[in-house]
């Protein structure tokens, strides 16, 4: 039997808990606890709702993907998780929305451990397999939160997941989702912060679906991954989660006050990124 401790809603000094249905009715989650990270899965979905995992960026282990492979989690049935046969002989990539090397640290046999963790299929969500910067920027977005984290704790608690609407595409009998959430928590001198975003991959993924149709042309070079920092409110509407105090703590709404005081009507809400410079933080 995989026993594993998971996520620790205390590993920041501020508790973070586990997210939760917003709504008594919300859909049903079932709690996976693994190496440094928990993914909540969305068994009528076969999908995750929302991953959270634990970085210690002074404790990184350094390894690569040898030995590693795509396994479904033995503490559920197959038929409630997204397997290979979505991803075989198709243009779709096994996301990871747990990043690889996040959880990779400890000691050597923990960091391989959570290292191997991460290749449950639980811990993957389809995406389209073509490249650019724009999703570079999304895989990119850790690595800068840690550096900024980095001065004063150097440690993140990252939550991740599919938007999983009701009306995805679907394809060989799974809804692919259109675009996938991310919220970043770390605590400053001052308190707990969090930012959030946004990958939307739909006009890519109308792309590769009306090609599997015969209706059009490969994906590969059409339309493009699109990354957005959003409020974090913004994410608990759009997921129906409760993010808990992360939403009080988003660096947006802190930078909306002074836009105000200094007589700026609008509050900045959402915005795309085309550089992680330009990430309010």
């Amino acid at each position: 039997m995989l026993t594993r401790s998971g996520y620790d809603p205390t590993f920041l000094p501020v508790d973070v808990p586990l997210p939760q249905p917003a709504a008594p009715t919300g859909p049903r989650l079932v709690e996976l606890p693994y190496t440094h990270f928990t993914v909540l899965l969305r068994p009528d979905r076969r999908l995750a709702a929302a991953t959270v995992v634990m970085i210690d960026g002074e404790h990184l282990v350094d390894l690569d993907r040898t030995g590693t492979r795509w396994r479904l989690d033995p503490r559920v049935p197959g038929s409630a998780q997204a397997g290979a046969e979505v991803y075989a002989r198709n243009d779709l990539d096994r996301g990871h929305l747990v990043r690889r090397r996040d959880p990779v640290w400890g000691s050597a046999e923990t960091a391989a451990t959570a290292n191997a963790d991460t290749f449950f299929y639980t811990n993957a969500a389809p995406q389209v397999a073509a490249f650019n910067q724009s999703k570079d920027l999304w895989l990119g977005l850790e690595d800068h939160l840690l550096d900024h984290a980095g001065a004063t704790a150097s440690r993140l608690t990252v939550l991740t997941g599919p938007v999983l609407a009701d009306d995805d595409p679907t394809y060989r009998g799974l809804p692919l989702p259109r675009a996938f959430w991310k919220v970043a928590a770390w605590v400053r001198p001052d308190g707990l912060a969090a930012t959030a975003y946004l990958l939307d991959q739909s006009e890519l993924l109308a792309a590769f679906l009306e090609a599997d149709r015969g209706e059009g042309t490969s994906p590969s070079g059409l339309g493009a991954y699109r990354t957005f920092q959003v409020p974090v409110d913004d994410v608990a509407r759009t997921t129906g989660l409760d993010l808990g105090p992360l939403t009080a703590a988003d660096r947006l709404l802190a930078v909306d006050v002074v836009l105000r005081r200094a007589g700026v009507r609008e509050p900045r809400g959402r915005f795309e990124l085309t550089a992680l410079d330009q990430v309010v933080l």
